[in-house]
């Protein structure tokens, strides 16, 4: 008794294609189904750049009625096989074409294995294992070492920004300071008296400033040198990664339909070990049919999302090189220049005189014993003038060889080491020498 076709709603359309077989003798399609035990031979694998995919109108699940006219439902698949290499050029293959496959092939099942691949990716094969989780792996995969190679210059960009930005921040804080110097130089030189010393501090200040300036101008490639950086990490990476995430959706689709199709040949060969009748195999295997045009429909797109995602994971890599030598050049260039420009404002020498008033220094002496014992107590670093000039640490303010211990006097500590080196000023230097300094 034989058995009506239970086509699954889906509708079918018959169509006769011509093709031209390639030097092999071959059109490129996989043919499966057929006697004893499914009433239909149908395209199982279309082989890429085959004259079969060239023509794009033979696809995966469409049934095989009759080879230049002669008809083969029912026939072995091996009979077709043979019948279609002896066949001579054009070679006429009669179709019945699947519609609506791609709509009715996306089930609840398939749904389940799409979301169990995608936590199955993230562990090791002995864990899945361990758990029974079944699973289809793509071998050879290019894209994952694409993927590591991402994740390490994004992680190295992170790194890069940090420290590229710690050295902006240092930049900006030394031209602050160099400011602040040259403040505080021109408002002692605002306050001096002398006119020497007042140019000095003037252009002490003047020199601090335009240090501050350069420092300044030499963070400005540094600040736009990390928002380059920054608009990496921000926009690039993620973009990529919402463009991996697509792909990676699309591959998990793909492989649960390829799953799928593993287990219902398990099944089959199941039922034929037994010799038990299947019902979707006797009934034209629409199902399992359904999932090959699903299958081919996914890998087309997979396919093409992968070389997408290679592309331009590609062209981002040429990008981090070519702009991570940019921007390393950049920083040597600028922080060269700023030193160099650095040194060439300090390179002339500033002769700065400092006047030391004796009369303001304000220091009180007192007489006799009381001034001995006071120095006593107030410590053994003090220092008694005596008669030795290579020991005498006082300056007579009026240069006499006998000074009165009335007089206004300054005295200088010793080292704590016993300094016993010739003193500052001698007691028979002039006044009139002492007045002025020239500190150079």
């Amino acid at each position: 008794m034989e058995i009506e076709e239970d086509r699954l709603g889906m509708r079918i359309q018959s169509e006769t294609i011509e093709l031209t077989k390639d030097e092999k003798g071959v059109v490129g399609i996989s043919i499966g189904g057929g006697g004893p035990y499914c009433p239909c031979v149908y395209v199982v694998q279309v082989f890429d750049k085959s004259p079969a995919f060239k023509d794009g109108r033979i696809r995966c699940g469409d049934e095989i009625v009759a080879i230049n006219g002669i008809t083969v439902k029912g026939e072995r698949k091996s009979a077709v096989a043979q019948l279609i290499q002896v066949s001579l050029n054009p070679v006429k293959i009669t179709i019945n074409k699947l519609d609506d496959a791609n709509t009715k092939g996306k089930t609840l099942d398939i749904l389940i294995k799409k979301v169990k691949h995608k936590v199955v990716e993230f562990m090791d094969q002995d864990s899945a294992d361990a758990l029974g989780l079944s699973r289809a792996i793509l071998t050879n995969d290019p894209l994952a070492e694409k993927e590591k190679i991402l994740e390490e210059n994004s992680e190295f960009y992170r790194h890069l920004v940090a420290y590229f930005g710690d050295m902006f921040q240092y930049q900006q804080k030394i031209s602050d300071c160099q400011k602040e110097f040259g403040s505080i130089f021109c408002d002692l030189a605002a306050h001096e008296k002398q006119q020497t010393a007042n140019e000095a501090f003037s252009e002490f200040g003047d020199k601090h400033r335009m240090i501050a300036k350069k420092q300044s101008e030499s963070a400005v490639p540094l600040q736009k040198m990390v928002s380059d950086l920054q608009v990496y990490i921000d926009h690039v990476v993620p973009d990529t990664r919402l463009t991996i995430k697509k792909y990676l959706d699309v591959k998990y689709e793909y492989l649960s339909y390829c799953l799928k199709l593993k287990e219902l040949d398990d099944e089959e060969v199941e039922f034929i070990a037994i010799q038990e009748p299947l019902y979707r195999v006797e009934t034209g295997n629409y199902e399992y049919r359904m999932m090959l045009r699903c299958r081919q429909e996914c890998r087309t797109r997979f396919t093409k999302m992968r070389d997408d995602v290679m592309v331009k994971i590609e062209l981002l890599d040429q990008k981090h090189v070519r702009d991570i030598a940019q921007h390393l050049a950049t920083f040597a260039k600028t922080m060269a220049k700023c030193h160099l420009e650095c040194a060439e404002i300090l390179k002339d020498r500033i002769d700065v005189p400092i006047e030391i008033d004796l009369e303001q220094l304000n220091i009180s002496m007192t007489s006799g014993s009381n001034g001995g014992k006071r120095d006593v107590e107030e410590g053994e670093e003090a220092l008694v003038l005596n008669d030795n000039p290579l020991e005498g640490d006082l300056i007579d303010v009026d240069g006499s060889a006998e000074p009165s211990i009335r007089e206004p006097r300054i005295t200088l500590q010793r080292n704590s080491i016993g300094d016993t080196s010739q003193p500052l000023l001698g007691s028979d230097s002039p006044l009139e020498e002492l007045s002025l300094i020239d500190i150079s």
